[in-house]
């Protein structure tokens, strides 16, 4: 019976079925995404280090928007139409192939803007999805419509990749980024005008499933951080306690962030087509912000070991601080302005200032930055909810 349903053109699933849960298909592609993730926060890691935060903080975004644009899409499309069969695996596999070559294009692209390998990934991943869309035309006729606004729209924007690749010169670093940002804005505005008269039918709990494992896995990042620290601690040297400390305050942010993620889902509403997309279009901040934190550790930990090239210690701080500012920031617009009341549902946004600040006392700024970061733990376990 599986195989039967496997071979032929796919429906729409039961957007209320009990028992929904992630797929290993779904976790193998999660797999390819953290490959690219771990490259992209390398990237920012020595683009810091090396004294270019600013471009190697435009150079993450980059490749960021791809790794987690692939991931999003795939996501959203197999919790409406995932019936596991041949055809279905077979594309997605196709797809995690192009989802690869995007991780793989990620240490030309943070080299010197090279966009030719990653945009050419893009291409092939995004092809994918436009053969799954026509399959849930052909075979829903219900969201039929949809489905072919999305095969449509996703198809365009490949043509204008694909201009842009053969357009695109490294050395125009300006050129570069404004032909990206256009390319990120008509890629966002494909879901919004496909479902705007009709959305697809996707599971809510499989959804808000599928986005917190994301977050567990950028925050691999920060542990793979910790990780190293404890590592050099045993190391000949005489940094050992500066990198236990490094290690602990790592381990205890990430445990901060973990719990402050999942101390309640968020509003994602299946009646609120806006409320949808808000939802998961600003998890990206999360997800960036998470991964980021990671990199920013390992710019302190270069710092501190004095190896190669390694950034002025205000300059680690703030990259730790700034992205993990920016977690907690969105996790406020995510959830806890719309789901909390009372003089805590803003908790978030001081907290984060208080991390910014932080930043500033030198030695200190991380173990004070880790305390800051479980007192938000505290602070939003006693908040009151609507």
């Amino acid at each position: 019976m599986t195989t039967k349903r496997g071979w032929r053109p796919f429906g729409a699933r039961d957007p209320h079925e009990t028992h929904r849960v992630s797929t290993p298909l779904e976790l193998l592609f999660d797999l390819v995404i953290v490959i690219a993730v771990a490259s992209a926060a390398e990237g920012l890691h020595h683009a810091i280090a090396q004294g270019h935060a600013g471009m190697g903080v435009v150079t993450f975004a980059m490749a960021f928007f791809a790794t987690w644009w692939a991931w999003v899409n795939f996501t959203w499309f197999a919790s409406a139409y995932d019936n596991d069969g041949p055809i279905y695996r077979l594309v997605t596999c196709w797809i995690m192939a192009g989802a690869l070559t995007i991780a793989g294009g990620i240490p030309r692209l943070f080299a010197g803007l090279d966009l030719s390998l990653a945009i050419l990934g893009y291409v092939v991943m995004r092809a994918g999805m436009v053969v799954f869309w026509l399959i849930a035309a052909r075979s829903d006729p219900v969201h039929r419509s949809t489905a072919r606004r999305y095969a449509l729209g996703i198809a365009l924007v490949q043509v204008y990749w694909t201009a842009a690749l053969m357009l695109l010169r490294p050395e125009g670093q300006g050129a570069v980024m404004a032909l990206f940002g256009l390319g990120v804005l008509l890629e966002l505005a494909v879901p919004l005008l496909a479902e705007r008269r009709g959305a697809t039918p996707w599971h809510q709990h499989h959804v808000t499933e599928r986005h917190g494992l994301l977050v567990i896995i950028v925050l691999g990042e920060v542990l793979l951080a910790s990780a190293a620290a404890f590592t050099l601690s045993d190391g000949p040297g005489s940094h050992s306690a500066q990198f236990i400390v490094l290690a602990i305050s790592a381990l205890a942010i990430t445990f901060a962030m973990w719990w402050l993620y999942f101390s309640q889902d968020g509003p994602l509403d299946h009646d609120r087509f806006a409320s949808a997309f808000q939802w998961s279009y600003a998890h990206a901040l999360i997800y960036a912000g998470g991964a980021a934190t990671g990199a920013g550790f390992s710019v302190v930990i270069d710092a501190v070991g004095g190896e190669g090239h390694h950034a002025p210690p205000l300059t680690g701080n703030l990259a730790v601080a700034v992205p993990l500012a920016i977690y907690m920031a969105a996790l406020w617009l995510v959830r806890d302005r719309l789901v909390l009341t009372g003089p805590l549902r803003h908790g978030l946004l001081a907290f984060a200032a208080a991390i910014l600040g932080a930043a500033f006392l030198g030695e200190a700024a991380l173990p004070v930055t880790a305390v800051i970061a479980v007192a938000a733990v505290a602070a939003r376990s006693r908040a009151t909810c609507r």
